[in-house]
């Protein structure tokens, strides 16, 4: 089974991602970690790869395309990105978004930053408007559009423990047998 976990900075895509992928004994892939990897083919720091992004779209497009290629060619994986969901498209067999409040998101990087809260919030805010405008920009895709979702989940609700069971327990009763249809995603451009 291919399972995407998408959302926001904070929502707790990582977390959850890992434990599932390990839980289910299938590999785990993160958008982070691919985008640490161009990073390092460039030789540059992650920071100033996404300084750099911010100006040359062909960065954000070769993450995605990466991300696509994974999707395709496995048929058991956690997939993790913020669009994980739209980028693995047909290919994903449940896909997730994870979601919190934004004080608790806030609250949540600037702990795993070690920054104010506030400083953590309002570049929260800031990279949340310009990644929405760049995905619009490059697919097409809504970031907010969630219809293409199986579950969507309030993670400032569950531990960590909690959401990976929450998750597991959806999982563990699927079956193709009575899925009825994922929605299809439809007009997203993947021009990459």
């Amino acid at each position: 089974m291919l399972i995407t976990v998408s959302g926001p900075a904070g929502s707790g895509k990582s977390t959850l991602a890992a434990s599932l992928a390990e839980e289910l004994g299938v590999e785990h892939v993160s958008g982070g970690d691919v985008f640490r990897a161009l990073a390092s083919e460039r030789g540059l720091t992650p920071l100033e790869l996404n300084r750099r992004a911010e100006d040359d779209d062909s960065i954000d497009r070769d993450l995605d395309r990466r991300l696509r290629g994974f999707a395709r060619d496995r048929e058991q994986a956690v997939l993790e990105s913020r669009l994980a969901g739209w980028m693995a498209g047909e290919y994903a067999d449940l896909r997730l978004w994870l979601d919190a409040p934004l004080p608790v998101r806030a609250e949540r990087i600037a702990d795993r930053e070690n920054k104010p809260v506030a400083a953590a919030r309002e570049e929260t805010e800031a990279r949340a408007e310009s990644e929405a405008l760049r995905y619009q920009e490059y697919y097409d895709v809504d970031i907010d559009d969630l219809r293409i979702y199986d579950m969507v989940v309030n993670t400032a609700r569950w531990s960590p423990d909690g959401l990976r069971e929450l998750v597991l327990g959806a999982v563990s009763a699927y079956t193709p047998d009575g899925d009825e249809g994922k929605h299809t995603i439809t007009g997203v451009s993947y021009d990459f």
